[in-house]
């Protein structure tokens, strides 16, 4: 049970935001229980919004963005991040099993999305605070400077995403992914 009340419903949730909780289930064809979570919080979930929506408009793609989402929610030990972002990348992003399989594990099976996904994780364990060489090897598998700035939002997004979850303990509402405690 969620230790913050998730509200049941659109319409439960705070007025300000029921428009933006609208938005999401146009999108997703439902409002997930993280985003009704965040409802709590009108400008929480704006902002999430927000950030999430202009990354999309990024260079990195869909792809990439869920590889660095199940690198960082296997990282912080996130069990609902790790089963929404396991279905989101098999349904939506096209990740076969054996890609999440190494995304959780801080890699890739693609060579140039393994050196983000790598670049990802170590800015998690060392709090922004890698050696050149990481950035080096980033750079050498074709990310620009605006695309190494994309990754670090990422890796902020999903550390929000996941402190939050886990706070809360959020009711975990997609297939639980493999190695997840339901």
């Amino acid at each position: 049970m969620s230790r913050i009340p998730t509200p049941a419903t659109i319409d439960a949730a705070p007025e300000a935001a029921r428009p933006l909780l609208e938005q999401v289930k146009k999108q997703l064809g439902s409002a997930p229980n993280i985003f009704r979570l965040m409802a709590q919080s009108p400008a929480a979930l704006e902002g999430h919004l927000g950030l999430s929506g202009a990354l999309a408009k990024g260079t990195l793609n869909a792809a990439t963005r869920e590889r660095i989402a199940l690198a960082i929610a296997q990282f912080n030990g996130c069990g609902y991040c790790l089963s929404a972002h396991s279905y989101v990348g098999a349904n939506l992003a096209g990740l076969s099993p054996e890609e999440i399989a190494a995304n959780r594990a801080g890699r890739s099976t693609d060579p140039r999305a393994d050196a983000a996904v790598v670049f990802a994780r170590k800015l998690a364990e060392l709090r922004g605070r890698v050696a050149d060489a990481d950035l080096s090897t980033v750079r050498a598998a074709g990310y620009d400077d605006a695309q190494i700035v994309e990754i670090v939002q990422h890796v902020a997004l999903n550390v929000w995403t996941n402190y939050l979850n886990e706070l809360a303990r959020t009711e975990i509402d997609f297939p639980v992914a493999d190695g997840v405690a339901a």
